[in-house]
């Protein structure tokens, strides 16, 4: 989605908090909140292009952690 979302105030404050460099990106990702499930983006179309790889990487880390957890 392009424009604000249900979570842009909360992204805005942790890129404002994070001080988030100008090609840099934030994102929050809200499981369960008040307003539901979404998350929010805010960085420069150009930065956001790099965005799939990075989400791909995250996602094998946490399946590389959950295969080490205890069952």
């Amino acid at each position: 989605m392009i424009g604000p979302g249900k979570y842009d105030d909360l992204c805005t404050y942790v890129r404002e908090k994070a001080k988030v460099v100008p090609l840099g990106i934030a994102i929050v990702i809200v499981i369960g909140g008040e307003k539901g499930n979404g998350f929010a983006m805010q960085g420069p179309p150009t930065a956001t292009l790099d965005l799939p790889e990075i989400l791909e990487n995250i996602a094998e880390q946490i399946r590389n952690d959950a295969r080490r957890m205890p069952t």
